[in-house]
């Protein structure tokens, strides 16, 4: 079973900034598309930012520009920096790791971490 451990969660006001890492020890992350998604209560799990193998980025519209996905796959990890931050991007965030495609696909998930933004 994969292990995606996230940390950095936490509470900051609107305009400050934030700054995630997912890490696994289980493997490389190199061959899987890494991604942050986010869940706040009533709504859908959302994808917020995801990094391919070879460093191509998509962005929810919501964070662009304000969010930077970035990945080392030598230390595996995935790190998500979040700028300019604002009440509604107040989620719990969850870290991916996806391989494969149709029925073949695979995801993994770490248990999320709280992020908090008061205006």
């Amino acid at each position: 079973q994969e292990q995606l451990v996230e940390s950095g969660g936490g509470s900051v006001q609107a305009g400050g900034s934030l700054r995630f890492p997912c890490t696994t020890s289980r493997r490389s992350i190199i061959p899987y598309t890494m991604g942050w998604y986010r869940h706040t209560p009533g709504k859908q799990r959302e994808l917020v930012a995801a990094i391919t193998s070879d460093g191509d980025t998509n962005y929810s519209e919501s964070v662009k520009g304000r969010f930077t996905i970035s990945r080392d796959n030598a230390k595996s990890t995935v790190d998500l920096q979040m700028n300019s931050l604002k009440p509604e991007d107040t989620a719990t965030y969850y870290c991916n790791a996806r391989i494969g495609i149709g029925i073949g696909r695979m995801d993994y998930w770490g248990k999320g971490t709280l992020v908090t933004v008061s205006s």
